[in-house]
């Protein structure tokens, strides 16, 4: 796993953790927004863009990568963690590991409770048309799609770039290890109740049915955590394609005391 950083080092740490089969540049727009008052570190998962070498063990073997270098980094200490879809159940895992190991998270479409026939239908897909699904070519169409049908979420130049390079090279293996442990095998730990953050989940309205009862979970067990529907919206759209209403729903969020 490696970290890229953005922002003066002695200012509040935020760290923000890309999806599965994305990569670092998820959330490249909010860090270089962020920068001016934070230190945004964007960590690269292993199995993902420039780490692809590298095998993709499971969200707690992530979350517990990315707790070594909060240790050795940051004073053990977060200002606020955040992630969308595997990212945020990676920042989930984060909170339970540790009751205080961030002042607030951001949890953007992200499920907490395993849907193993989901897994196993994704899984047998990606063995199947993973390498259709991902090569060069259908990941120039699909940038291009994104720019004709949905003009206000394509990509700036510089992360359609990072997305031609990253996109082709993510081994299969990668993602059906995480769609057996993200989707499949992952669920909410109990140690979530001792967590002291605010917590902001958000998720679309036109997600699957799982992530929002995964929210709904998620706030019965966790002390302080706040719902947003976002509405009209599918699966991480704030996070990964609206950086700029991602920034609007949560700099209150950021800013306002716990």
């Amino acid at each position: 796993m490696v970290f890229h950083e953005f922002g003066d080092k002695d200012s509040p740490h935020i760290l923000l953790i890309h999806g599965g089969g994305n990569s670092w540049w998820n959330h490249l727009r909010q860090a270089r927004m962020l920068s001016d008052k934070y230190h945004v570190v964007l960590p690269t998962l292993d199995g993902h863009g420039e780490e692809y070498r590298r095998d993709y063990i499971s969200t707690e073997n992530s979350a517990r990568q990315i707790m070594e270098y909060i240790k050795t980094n940051c004073d053990g200490k977060l200002f606020a963690v955040g992630g969308v879809s595997l990212g945020g159940q990676i920042a989930i895992e984060l909170l339970s590991l540790d009751s205080d190991v961030t002042q607030k998270a951001i949890i953007d479409g992200s499920i907490c409770i395993p849907q193993p026939q989901l897994a196993r239908i994704s899984i047998i897909v990606v063995k199947l048309f993973g390498k259709l699904m991902f090569s060069k070519s259908a990941s120039k169409i699909q940038l291009s799609l994104m720019k004709k049908m949905y003009p206000n979420m394509a990509y700036p130049e510089v992360i359609e770039t990072y997305y031609m390079e990253d996109m082709p090279r993510i081994p299969i293996r990668t993602l059906v290890t995480m769609y057996r442990t993200y989707m499949g095998e992952y669920k909410l730990k109990c140690t979530i109740k001792e967590n002291k953050a605010q917590v902001l989940y958000i998720y679309g309205e036109k997600e699957m049915g799982c992530v929002k009862e995964s929210a709904e979970l998620f706030r019965e067990m966790h002390p302080n955590c706040t719902l947003y529907e976002a509405k009209g919206y599918g699966h991480g759209y704030l996070s990964a394609y609206l950086p700029s209403e991602w920034m609007n729903l949560v700099s209150p969020f950021l800013e306002h005391s716990v």
